[in-house]
């Protein structure tokens, strides 16, 4: 048997024991408190810290749902008014969190391996969760993903599974890549505009494409992205309605894939750039089920890391 975690920074290098147990878990808690109607007291006492250094809506509210609901004391840590604000090295903050005696950070950052730096400087047992870092990783939507996909196609090794749009910025992408690889998907496929695709080498489990009428063809499930904004050079930023026509998920391209392929989408939505807003609401949308199953995944890691 796969080891507890202590932290939960990446999904890349875990075994598929380790997934799958935390899959089930979270379907089992979401059991446990019927569908988030019931408190599970499981860790009453501990105190978990929101520590957020980038905008999230969805990310930030489910994690304090998620602690909330399995009988934590949540605080969320306000970085406008933090010492970080004043100049107080990023080290010296957890340091002085660490003083209160918390039990879990969670963490956002736009830094590429914050969580694991947090994580080599801790001086207490306190466990690091990451909740996004820069374009490296976010496990809890990687695990979120693999879930929703689970309960309606749970045959990983049947699978082919499109990404597509902005995947060389995309932390989400990377994690549902290191998530479907681990549980066996039979083909991953990776389409988006050579300027905002990974190396070939970073990836060498999935296929690229280009033309993305070809990529989701047949297809079980396609995972589309927004553009990053934030994170591109303005070099980099295409004109949004030539990107639609070439990379938009409309209902026409939506019947290339398979029968009853899962429309999928971390959030937050650009409708009429990546995504239409008849797909993003049709019938075949998984994309709020991915915002509730969220929660329950991120339960099932604060019980993970933190269950006594």
């Amino acid at each position: 048997m796969s080891p507890r975690l202590r932290h939960f920074t990446t999904l890349e290098h875990l075994p598929r024991e380790t997934l799958e147990r935390l899959l089930d878990r979270a379907e089992s808690l979401r059991d446990a408190c019927a569908h988030g109607t019931r408190k599970i007291n499981v860790l009453a006492g501990r105190t978990v810290l929101n520590l957020f250094f980038e905008p999230s809506t969805r990310t930030r509210t489910s994690f304090e749902l998620a602690a909330r609901r399995l009988g934590a004391d949540v605080v969320n840590f306000d970085i406008g008014f933090s010492s970080t604000s004043k100049g107080e090295e990023l080290y010296d903050t957890l340091h002085t969190l660490e003083a209160m005696h918390l039990d879990a950070i969670i963490v956002r950052h736009k830094q590429s391996g914050t969580p694991d730096e947090l994580v080599r400087h801790a001086m207490s047992g306190v466990s690091v969760i990451n909740a996004g870092d820069g374009n490296r990783a976010h496990p809890t939507q990687g695990l979120l993903d693999a879930l929703t996909i689970r309960q309606h196609r749970p045959d990983f090794e049947k699978l082919t599974v499109a990404i597509c749009g902005d995947i060389k910025h995309s932390r989400v992408a990377r994690s549902d890549i290191h998530a479907l690889s681990t549980l066996g998907v039979k083909e991953i496929r990776l389409c988006g505009p050579a300027a905002l695709m990974p190396a070939t080498d970073e990836f060498p489990q999935a296929r690229h494409f280009d033309d993305f009428d070809k990529a989701i063809g047949g297809v079980d499930a396609i995972i589309m992205l927004r553009l990053q904004k934030e994170r591109m050079e303005s070099t980099d930023l295409p004109d949004e309605a030539a990107y639609f026509n070439r990379y938009g998920l409309d209902r026409r391209r939506l019947a290339l894939a398979g029968h009853g392929c899962l429309v999928m989408h971390p959030g937050p939505l650009n409708r009429g750039i990546e995504i239409a807003s008849d797909v993003a609401d049709g019938a075949q949308s998984r994309i709020l089920e991915q915002v509730g199953n969220g929660v329950f995944v991120r339960m099932a890691v604060l019980d993970e890391v933190l269950a006594r």
